[in-house]
């Protein structure tokens, strides 16, 4: 009887068949050696970042034991032992280290090169990701240092043959062993050492979310945990009492504001906020147009951030999980009888518009704006006269800006407004200059002052219809090398001042000021003064639209402080109210 030969073959079984040869003319190995040297390439190579760091600390003590600081690689080594030995098993090893080197891999360029700390937040924003902005960080050094960290250690474990314990009760006693001296050696160093290491910890706790593979393994258990796993929590409605009410002294006019979103922006590089490079000329000649100094976010990245200030819980309080499973500010808004609409030029509103009227910007459509699937913020003008008279009544348009996210900053803006130079137009920006890197960002900033500036305009050209209001503010800052950190996403108990220091500016017309009898003094020594946070925007937002609801906290509206029925309104607003130009 003959056998039957399938016409199919598995797609990589030209490659596995010399791989095949190879490893077949190798002598096999130990399984314990293997062990052994995984957990000294973890310890050595792959924790570098971690070990520096903690070097580093010992440099600025200047007395320390060093014994102590000796022992620091040792610590990681038999770490690693006893935390790999339980997945040494046959049909474990090669795919569980295949995974673990190659996220070990990226985890790595990105804490070495970045400064980049992975804890569950973090994991959260990788998840949140999409493959523009995912691409963006791609350049020919990840590639090699993939290569040659990850992808070179995985094919030579694949290729080893490794020789395994003939019985299961001497595999069962050989890892038993394994995990017991380098656990008693461990014992031994926090003998000597546990003070040492106490004070180090308890002074420096961001050492503990750098050390790898532990830092981004955990993670992935906590995020998994709570975005999968956790119990099914019910959806909750959110201010099903809100309802909008007429201000005492309204004119008449129905109220329109402007809510912008920003993306990255830091208020240590905007020249409004105190900072000595003109990276806010299109915002400074506007009249009215005010620049909050102390504004501090409610997270470190978007994924938080966003979610946070359209939720009715304060930062300190603030559950991913919880504002996952409720509505929204724009939902409680809607429920009031505003008219609502989301634009969307940030991959995604992070559930905070899945409920209400919201566009996302189609690069396809706009190929002056668009390339490589990312926009420049100028999009948001296109349509935008269409999209207002298409609402009814009070209207809440929020607009969730590309702003000046990287690392591809030079992206972020076209090439006329390309002012500070020599800029970085490359993704690794680790190497360019520091000057380059800053000249870049402050492009960036510089843009989107712009855009802020045509969307103020923009809205005072309906001010003889509408009470008007614009809002602007950044969901988080980003770190440009101080300290050795880039980017954003830092636990935000270690978090830089760069990363949750952020701009927010307002603007108001006459009419507006007048409807909620705002004394534009008092607003303007709030701005210069005053202590502010995304917890602010909920209430203020909830105020600006007259939605009366028990989820409103007067004491957080950053304009009702300033409501004064003895002032009369008048601002004398004078700006041009058509926007200058349309950028390419």
């Amino acid at each position: 009887m003959s056998r039957f030969k399938s016409p199919f073959k598995p797609p990589f079984s030209p490659l596995f068949k010399p791989l095949s040869r190879i490893s077949s003319k190798l002598p096999a190995v130990d399984y314990r050696v293997v062990i052994a040297v995984l957990a000294l390439y973890f310890a050595v190579v792959l924790n570098w970042r971690a070990l520096a760091h903690f070097y580093g600390i010992l440099g600025g003590l200047g007395d320390y034991d060093l014994g102590f600081a000796a022992s620091a690689p040792f610590v990681l080594l038999f770490g690693s032992l006893v935390l790999f030995t339980p997945f040494s098993f046959k049909y474990v090893l090669k795919p569980f280290f295949v995974m673990l080197l190659i996220t070990g891999a990226l985890a790595n360029y990105a804490m070495v090169k970045y400064g980049i700390v992975f804890d569950r937040s973090m994991i959260e924003n990788i998840v949140e990701t999409d493959t523009v902005e995912a691409a963006s960080y791609l350049n020919l050094q990840a590639v090699l240092w993939f290569v040659l960290t990850g992808i070179v250690p995985v094919v030579i474990l694949i290729l080893m043959p490794i020789r395994y314990p003939k019985t299961i009760v001497r595999g069962v006693g050989q890892r038993i062993l394994m995990m017991l001296i380098p656990f008693v050696m461990l014992g031994g160093i926090a003998g000597l050492y546990f003070k040492d290491y106490a004070s180090v910890g308890r002074n420096h706790k961001v050492l503990g979310k750098e050390v790898s593979p532990v830092n981004y393994v955990t993670g992935t258990i906590k995020y998994t945990k709570r975005r999968f796993l956790s119990s099914q929590m019910p959806f909750r409605t959110v201010g099903d009492d809100a309802h909008q009410v007429v201000q005492a002294n309204a004119n008449g006019k129905p109220t329109m504001m402007f809510l912008l979103i920003g993306e990255t922006a830091r208020a240590q590089s905007v020249q409004a906020n105190g900072y000595g490079r003109p990276t806010s000329v299109f915002t400074r000649d506007i009249p009215g147009i005010l620049a909050f100094q102390n504004v501090r976010s409610c997270g470190t990245a978007t994924a938080v951030s966003v979610p946070c200030m359209f939720s009715n819980m304060r930062h300190d309080g603030y559950d991913g999980e919880v504002a996952q499973h409720s509505e929204s500010l724009m939902d409680v808004v809607a429920k009031a009888g505003v008219s609502v609409l989301w634009k969307e030029n940030d991959g995604g509103c992070k559930g905070t518009c899945d409920r209400t009227n919201h566009v996302t910007i189609n690069p396809d459509d706009f190929p002056q704006y668009c390339k490589g699937g990312a926009c420049l913020d100028a999009v948001m003008l296109e349509g935008l006269d269409d999209q207002i008279s298409a609402l009814s009544g009070d209207r809440l348009i929020t607009f969730h800006l590309m702003g000046s996210h990287g690392p591809t900053y030079f992206k972020r803006y076209p090439a006329e407004y390309r002012f500070f130079t020599p800029d970085c137009p490359r993704s690794d920006i680790e190497n360019c200059t520091q000057q380059e890197l800053v000249n870049t960002y402050d492009n960036t900033i510089r843009y989107t002052d712009f855009v802020i500036a045509e969307l103020t305009k923009k809205l005072a050209s309906y001010q003889d219809r509408f009470n008007t209001v614009l809002l602007y503010v950044s969901d988080h800052g980003e770190s440009l090398g101080e300290s050795g950190m880039y980017l954003h996403g830092a636990p935000y108990m270690f978090a830089p001042d760069e990363q949750t220091h952020v701009p927010m500016f307002t603007w108001m017309s006459p009419g507006f000021a007048a409807s909620r009898a705002i004394n534009p003094d008092c607003l303007g020594q709030a701005a210069k003064t005053g202590q502010f946070s995304h917890d602010n925007l909920y209430s203020t937002v909830l105020g600006v639209m007259g939605v009366q609801t028990t989820v409103y906290n007067k004491k957080l509206d950053i304009f009702a402080a300033c409501e004064d029925i003895t002032y009369s309104a008048d601002l004398g607003a004078d700006i041009k109210t058509e926007p200058t130009a349309k950028l390419q």
